[in-house]
Formats: structure tokens, C-alpha cells, sequence
């Protein structure tokens, strides 16, 4: 068997949608399955104005300039993260105030996040890691009290729940992610969530969306013409990409689905591990649903994982790392950030190892990555 990390699951509807579009005319942005795509979201998970994107890091930086950040600004984020979360703000000039994850979750720990408000500070960016939500409830009300934007990191975690709400929905934007390595994809492709109550804030996502243009309120027939009116870029994906994303979401629960029979399989059948002390495994708290992006363990040291994934690829499984965390990347480092700032993020980093997770996984491959990793674990002597 040569099973792959990820693969893309393809419901069998997209080529009619892709052609449907293609028959339409319709092929750049602002399009009919565009439409059709946002009011989906909309609809089903109760979120507030939806913005489709060519990326989920143009969503973010969408979020940013909506948000006005400017130098000088601080954005509290969690370190392992990909890099698109902090160069969004850093595009404006502002600056990414690293904190600490849980350790249960991965997930930004609302304690060290109050510990790094400063006047300086203007949101926070909460990322839900693996499709396991964030504690909302506590960073909003952490926000709220020091007046601070909530922008949701919430690319792996579309279709997924804290305390029964949508995540993406919680904070005052949510941002999505629908590349190819995500559960529900088009490939390339993000949406915007605008979750706050504001019309100059929509009126201006509209321009901003549009390249700067208020051709938006020109579709309306608010104006005879439209105009350059403010900033922005051509953050609108191609109708094609938006069919190929309606036929995923037309089959949401489906693709779900599958992902938990494959993660609940590993998850009891590796479990023996854990209890023995050789690695552990995240937690889903009661007050999550998670869409179950991805399976990973966490090993006592980085030999260990690299071992194990080594001894993996032999067999052709394809078991990858993560995030290496921004603090001590090259460009953290830029920033004065050091190594040991950050030393759950860290350890976490050189420890985790993900195994292959996504619908098309059959039974005998499930079993055989199941086989093969508890070889590979009962021989080495050091786990």
C-alpha cells in the first residue's frame, strides 16, 4: 500500500457544477456558485456576512485592514500556527504578540493571552488547531473587557463547534479555509465571516473585496457607475473554484463523517499507548464538535517521532510534522523573539507526529497504517 498523508475527496458533483459554470459564462469572481457558496455558510451556520475568498490568508488579511491596524498595533496570536495568521497583520505594519497553547488542545491559552495585553494591543487571533475549538467563551469575554477585535483562525475548523456555535461565528470575524488540504476544499479558497452588526464595516469589506471599487453597490443599483472609492485587492475567487466548493458543502456531513470513522479508529485502537505512557493523543473537550481535520500523537522527544515517522515511511505511510512555531523561525527571531520563550510550543513542535487522515481511506488501509504504526511503536525500546 502507498497511503498518502492527505488526499482530496471528490463527492462526484463538481464536474457538473464546473460545467454548469462554464456553460453560464460564468468564471471569474462574484459569481453564481459564489453566491450560492456564502449563503450556504450563512445559512447553516448562523454566521453573520459572508465575504468568499481566493484564500483563507486573504480572509485574514481582509480581517486586518477592516479592523484598521496600523504600526504600532499588537495582535495576540498563538506561535504554532502558520505563518499566514501573522503576516496578515504584518502587512499593515502591525506586530504579532506570541502566546502559549494548552496542552490539551493545542489551542491558545487564555491565561498567557491576558498576560500579553498591552495599550499597544488591538485583537487577538484565536486558532482552532485540528478542528478542536478554542475556549471562545473566555477570550471573548477577555476581549471584550479590554476592548480588543476577535479574529477567529478558524481554517481548520469549518463545520466544527464550541458550546454548540459554529467556530467562526463566535468572534467578531471567522476566517475559513477551503484549500486542498482542508476537509471541504476547492483547492484554493477562504470566506470571510463579518459577525459584528456594522454597516460601514460591511459597506467597507464590499470595497474592500472588489479591489477598492464600490461596484458592489453599483450591482445594487445604489449608483449609476462605480468607482475606486477606497483600498483593497482582488480578493473574489474564480466561479469555478466556487462550484467545486458547493458540490464539497452539498456533501458536508458526509465527508465528516467519514473523517470521524477514521479518527474514532485510530483513537481506540491507539489508546494503549497513552495508557502505557508512550505518547499521548489530543483531547476533544465535551464542549467541542470537531470536524476532525487530522490525527496526530505527541511522543516523549523529537528522536522518538522522527524514528517512528522514518520507520512509517519505510512501510509507505506517509506521518507528517506540523507547524514549526513562528517565535523561533527565521522571521520570529527577526521580530527578538527567542527559542525558550515558548517551551510547550516548542516541545509540542518536535514531538508531534500526524497520521493520515481523509475520507478515501479504506478499511484494510486504516488497518494497515493501525498495524503498522504499533510495529513500528513495540519495537523501539525508547518510546
Amino acid at each position: 500500500m502507498d497511503i498518502p498523508n492527505t488526499k482530496p475527496y471528490w463527492t462526484g458533483k463538481e464536474s457538473k457544477y464546473i460545467a454548469d459554470a462554464l456553460n453560464s459564462n460564468q468564471v471569474s469572481g462574484d459569481g453564481h456558485y459564489t453566491e450560492l457558496v456564502a449563503n450556504f455558510i450563512q445559512d447553516n451556520f448562523n454566521s453573520g456576512k459572508v465575504f468568499m475568498t481566493t484564500s483563507g490568508t486573504h480572509a485574514l488579511e481582509m480581517a486586518a485592514i477592516l479592523i484598521g491596524l496600523k504600526p504600532g498595533d499588537e495582535v495576540i496570536m498563538p506561535s504554532f500556527t502558520f505563518p499566514s495568521t501573522a503576516c496578515s497583520i504584518m502587512l499593515r505594519g502591525a506586530k504579532p504578540i506570541f502566546a502559549e497553547v494548552l496542552e490539551n488542545t493545542l489551542n491558545i491559552d487564555p491565561e498567557d493571552l491576558q498576560r500579553k495585553i498591552t495599550a499597544k494591543t488591538r485583537a487577538v487571533i484565536p486558532v482552532h488547531y485540528a478542528g478542536i475549538g478554542c475556549e471562545m467563551d473566555k477570550i471573548m469575554e477577555i476581549a471584550e473587557k479590554n476592548e480588543l477585535y476577535v479574529i477567529e483562525d478558524a481554517a481548520q475548523a469549518v463545520n466544527a463547534k464550541y458550546k454548540g456555535k459554529f467556530l467562526g461565528t463566535w468572534g467578531h470575524f471567522g476566517c475559513y479555509s477551503f484549500h486542498g488540504t482542508k476537509n471541504y476544499t476547492s483547492g484554493e479558497g477562504g470566506a470571510l465571516l463579518i459577525n459584528l452588526n456594522n454597516d460601514k464595516i460591511i459597506q467597507k469589506a464590499e470595497a474592500v473585496w472588489q479591489k477598492g471599487t464600490n461596484r458592489a453597490q453599483f450591482l445594487r443599483g445604489d449608483v449609476d457607475k462605480y468607482n475606486w472609492v477606497d483600498v483593497g485587492s482582488s480578493y473574489t475567487p474564480s466561479d469555478l473554484l466556487m462550484a467545486v466548493l458547493f458540490a464539497q458543502l452539498s456533501d458536508m456531513q458526509n465527508i465528516t463523517d467519514k473523517r470521524k470513522s477514521v479518527y474514532s479508529r485510530y483513537q481506540s485502537q491507539l489508546s494503549k499507548y497513552e495508557e502505557q505512557g508512550r505518547l499521548r493523543m489530543l483531547r476533544i473537550p465535551e464542549d467541542c464538535e470537531s470536524n476532525y481535520h487530522l490525527f496526530c500523537v505527541i511522543f516523549k522527544n523529537e528522536i522518538t517521532r522522527d524514528k517512528v515517522k522514518y520507520e512509517l515511511s519505510k512501510r509507505c505511510i506517509t506521518a507528517t510534522i506540523h507547524y514549526l512555531p513562528l517565535h523561533s523561525s527565521p522571521m520570529g527571531r527577526k521580530l527578538g523573539y527567542c527559542p525558550d520563550e515558548l517551551k510547550l510550543t516548542e516541545m509540542v513542535s518536535k514531538c508531534l507526529l500526524r497520521l493520515p487522515l481523509y475520507p478515501g481511506l479504506t478499511e484494510p488501509e486504516v488497518e494497515y497504517v493501525i498495524t503498522s504504526f504499533s510495529e513500528v511503536i513495540e519495537a523501539l525500546e525508547d518510546v
